[in-house]
């Protein structure tokens, strides 16, 4: 917290540095090294290293290049001063070693942006590293970014939802590694040589945003949804959407170790069934959703007993409002239909929320239109929350194989599987009776395939979802 007071001192008591980092996209420096970083890509493999000897001479050129543009810009970043001066270390080790796999933990830890969680504080990034739903290349990476820290979220932050290690950031410019469908910065992703204790991870939700107003825009146009005012001017607001999305993933991130959990919910460095990752990623969408509910009823409640709320209350009841829309939305109209129907966890978790909602009766496909019963769709999508949280309450007294069959049971329940599965048929008693791997190689890489709501839904949104890669929130 101090540092964090400390920072925004610093940037109220000098607007000339903050005037000249508002314009760094566009300075010659920056451009300078985002070229220079880009025409690096190309030298390098997989790894990050750059195996060809003959490369050398270009790299070195290259990285002067890059460390030289750090050092001009440095100043505009005061608050990064550590990290900034940690760079050249790491690129001078990288380059004397010959180019091999690069290792920039010396600047990593030196990196943390969640020490400075000030609206429109920003950052200069630079890390070889991959990009989660991005490039699997660990290359070296450089972007300008940009702290979305409203008022109100500093004080959800602050109270009953703290979550120390959440960073939320603004896309200004990137090099070739987030002209893509990645939407998050996180430490883990950076070449180096030994894993640090992580203290951060960065969330764009203005990429968020953007890509869930052109997406949603088109699928209520294509169902003949007749979308609430409030929704409605969600997608008419690239602020509001923003907003909205650091509200709900500030409480979806908090929760993955949160709750009555199968000791780790994620199992780490272990396989298991995709489905797994359906219903963790669903139960932190599902209880962002319900604690959104709760905060929006509890202060409507107030108001209703002749309260006045404060301008931050009534910040936060409206986004609380809009996070509920901003999670259903986005789960149906996008998740479910965007990517390879090779084990797509995040695709299955859309499809069992639209399918619960329908089985509800309070969503309906009728006269080729979808419509919603608007009443009754909050608690509905917390019953679903519910049915996920017992389901990780009674995990802990079981097995892992049997929870594993009761969760894929829960999933079946409303989700088709696909004819020819072997888990929905019953798996043979070998399996059952085999180590875990048995289970988990006999899921169908499509286990649970799109209904034809969304094969027609799909056909018809292909193109607008493509059109999302790469997206800034100045396109819309």
């Amino acid at each position: 917290m101090s540092t964090t007071l400390q920072t925004a001192q610093t940037i109220i008591g000098e607007p000339e540095v903050v005037e000249d980092a508002r314009a760094v996209e566009s300075s010659a420096a920056w451009l300078r090294l985002k070229s220079a970083a880009t025409a690096l890509q190309a030298l390098q493999v997989k790894d990050g290293s750059i195996p060809e000897p003959a490369d050398h001479p270009a790299a070195r050129a290259h990285v002067g290049v890059i460390v030289a543009s750090i050092a001009e810009l440095a100043p505009l970043f005061p608050h990064d001063s550590a990290y900034l001066a940690a760079l050249p270390g790491d690129f001078a080790r990288w380059a004397d070693s010959g180019f091999r796999e690069p290792d920039f933990l010396d600047s990593l830890v030196e990196f943390q942006p969640q020490q400075h969680r000030v609206d429109g504080i920003r950052h200069l990034v630079v890390f070889p590293m991959y990009t989660q739903n991005g490039s699997a290349n660990r290359h070296v990476e450089a972007l300008i970014v940009e702290a979305i820290w409203p008022e109100f979220i500093a004080e959800l932050e602050a109270g009953n939802y703290g979550n120390t290690a959440f960073v939320s950031l603004r896309l200004v410019d990137f090099t070739p590694g987030y002209d893509s469908n990645s939407a998050v910065l996180f430490p883990e992703t950076v070449a180096v040589r030994e894993v640090p204790p992580f203290t951060w991870g960065a969330i764009f939700q203005d990429r968020e945003a953007a890509r869930y107003r052109r997406v949603v825009a088109a699928a209520a146009e294509i169902t003949k949804l007749h979308l609430p005012d409030e929704a409605a001017a969600l997608l008419a607001d690239q602020d509001l959407a923003e907003k909205t999305f650091v509200m709900w993933d500030i409480i979806h991130d908090r929760t993955h170790m949160r709750g009555d959990l199968p000791f780790d919910p994620f199992m780490i460095k272990q396989r298991m069934p995709f489905f797994l990752y359906s219903l963790e990623e669903l139960r932190c969408d599902l209880t962002a959703f319900r604690e959104s509910v709760r905060i929006e009823r509890a202060l409507e409640a107030r108001k209703a007993a002749g309260d006045v709320l404060t301008e931050l209350e009534e910040q936060t009841c409206r986004h609380g409002r809009l996070v509920q829309y901003a999670v259903i939305f986005d789960r149906i109209f996008r998740f479910a239909i965007t990517g390879s129907r090779v084990r797509n966890y995040d695709g299955l978790g859309g499809q069992l929320l639209f399918a619960w909602l329908h089985q509800q009766r309070v969503l309906e496909w009728r006269d080729v239109e979808l419509s919603f019963d608007w009443d009754r769709v909050a608690d509905s999508v917390v019953e679903l929350g519910d049915a996920i949280d017992q389901l990780y309450w009674e995990s802990i007294d079981r097995p892992k194989t049997a929870h594993w069959l009761k969760a894929y049971e829960l999933v079946a329940s409303v989700v088709t599987p696909h004819p020819a599965s072997v888990w929905a048929e019953g798996l043979p008693a070998e399996v059952l009776a085999g180590p875990p791997r048995g289970y988990t190689d006999l899921v169908m890489d499509d286990e649970f395939p799109l209904s034809m709501f969304f094969e027609a839904l799909h056909q018809k949104m292909k193109s607008v979802i493509a059109s999302t890669t790469g997206i800034r929130a100045t396109e819309d």
